[in-house]
């Protein structure tokens, strides 16, 4: 299957993400990925793409989307993948659909206090293990299971820059789910109960 799953920051996309590249046996391709790729090996794409990010600003549309199409022709996508953060923007949308036909753009959709109460309590180690003060808590208060380092809360789980993620979210990423709406393609599922709760919703409506 070809899929692209979008949902506001906290709603448990790359869970759901990981829920589908196991049943459905396809890659996951993140923009997030796809960029560190082409930045580290020094490929054409990677060397424009770093200016940018040097700079602080953006990646341009154009780059991503290179990228993008450069992916998706690969071997192993031949036979499905799922996108996870792109498209992010009507524009992206709109240059996808130039050179992959998608099967289905799964919404996760989540109440915003819900996400705001589920992000900022979200704890990190420098290890890559991440806890959750209510749902997953460390053994611990503040210690990493894993390796017994400190953990963190990131700038961007605190409440002000939540709002500010979620605010960009309703203006630039929203209105994409009118465009697949119109489709025909888009696939809505309540994100707010357990992460298999949501995982056997996404199974049924693409099954």
């Amino acid at each position: 299957m070809k899929i692209a799953l979008f949902g506001p920051p906290g709603a448990g996309k790359g869970t759901q993400a990981k829920y589908v590249v196991e049943r459905f046996r396809i890659p996951q391709i993140s923009t997030g990925d796809l960029l560190r790729s082409h930045v580290r090996d020094a490929t054409p794409l990677g060397k424009m793409a770093k200016e940018y990010m040097d700079k602080g600003a953006l990646v341009p549309n154009e780059v991503v989307i290179d990228m993008m199409k450069e992916r998706l022709s690969g071997d192993d996508c031949s036979g499905g993948f799922i996108l996870d953060g792109f498209p992010r923007a009507i524009s992206q949308a709109e240059a996808l659909s130039e050179f992959v036909d998608l099967e289905a753009v799964v919404n996760i959709v989540v109440d915003e206090g819900a996400l705001i109460r589920r992000i900022t309590g979200r704890r990190m180690c420098k290890c890559g293990a991440t806890y959750h003060q209510d749902f997953a808590p460390p053994k611990q208060d503040g210690i990493c299971d894993q390796c017994g380092g400190p953990l963190y809360q990131r700038d961007d789980d605190k409440p002000k820059a939540i709002k500010e993620r979620l605010a960009i979210y309703r203006s630039e990423t929203m209105p994409i789910a009118d465009y697949y709406d119109r489709a025909g393609l888009l696939v809505t599922v309540d994100g707010s109960g357990t992460p298999d709760e949501v995982a056997a919703q996404v199974k049924e409506k693409l099954d």
